[in-house]
């Protein structure tokens, strides 16, 4: 008389699965501690740096501040009082709120008409801010310094006009990809409630527009706001309208002395506004993100 043998228990799929799964998500969080660390390095550096005498930067640039080498604010104070900073923000703040102000207004208008407009000539329109982006800024330095010296551009005002020309091509891109994701039928049922063109663009196409029109600014804010080469050529050196990475240059002597100790203090506070407005700013585009996979 024969006995069957029981049959193996199954081992359980979930807990296989699970335990993948929790490994995958340590991997990706060590992987991404470690990128995140990666570039929060040289920030730390040139903060610890910044409360460093100069001749302790150059001999042992990694060393903690403390005791003959910890200078506290003097590198600050330094800084402030020889490089002419402080009117450098102002000047710095004004170019860049009012850049991205129009970058985002105008580009934003013009994406929603060339996407909705179909002719040929709105295409080849497109096809051109798009070219534009792939244009080495090299390219077009000269004529673009000479017709900023002819239309008098070399000016605060000015700088924001050649911002609008030199950010419009990735505004204008991002935009109209954007745009092309919006059913036409809810700007149809607007149009039918009695909407105008107008009304049609400010109360329901642009607030559906408003996580690309951040993620714009936050673009076009940091490159602005750290851009040297444009502000350098068109306005220079000899005026009171210098940005920050102009004066920041300017700690530079013309043998190549610097000092090392104010030059790290003016480029913490020349970081510090940017990362305070992307810090803010990066919630929107998440959020942006998951209304725009709901709404498709």
């Amino acid at each position: 008389m024969s006995t069957a043998k029981p049959n193996s228990p199954a081992l359980p799929t979930g807990n296989s699965t699970n335990l993948k799964g929790a490994v995958g998500r340590g991997l990706l969080f060590v992987f991404l501690s470690a990128l995140a660390l990666l570039f929060l390095v040289p920030i730390l550096f040139i903060f610890l740096n910044s409360f460093k005498g100069k001749f302790f930067i150059s001999g042992d640039p990694f060393s903690i501040p403390t005791g003959e080498s910890l200078v506290g604010i003097l590198n600050y104070q330094t800084g402030l009082e020889l490089s002419g900073f402080a009117s450098a923000i102002g000047w710095s703040f004004f170019i860049t709120i009012f850049s991205v102000l129009a970058i985002v207004f105008f580009t934003a208008m013009t994406a929603y008409y060339i996407t909705r407009v179909k002719t040929w000539w709105t295409s080849a329109l497109y096809y051109m801010f798009a070219f534009s982006m792939i244009v080495p800024f090299q390219m077009v330095m000269f004529p673009t310094v000479k017709l900023a010296d002819l239309l008098n551009l070399n000016t605060p005002w000015g700088m924001i006009v050649l911002y609008l020309g030199f950010g419009a091509g990735l505004a204008v891109f991002l935009f109209s990809g954007f745009v092309k994701s919006i059913p036409l039928e809810i700007e149809e049922a607007a149009l039918i409630d009695g909407c105008s063109p107008l009304q049609n663009y400010f109360r329901v196409v642009m607030p559906l527009l408003k996580p690309t029109a951040i993620t714009v600014a936050i673009l076009q804010a940091m490159w602005v706001w750290n851009d040297y080469l444009l502000p350098y050529l068109v306005i220079g050196v000899s005026t009171e309208y210098k940005t920050i990475p102009v004066v920041i240059q300017m700690l530079v002597g013309s043998n190549g002395n610097r000092d090392m100790g104010a030059l790290m203090a003016m480029l913490v506070l020349a970081i510090f506004p940017i990362i305070v407005f992307y810090l803010f700013s990066q919630k929107y585009i998440i959020e942006g993100v998951a209304a725009g996979a709901v709404k498709g």
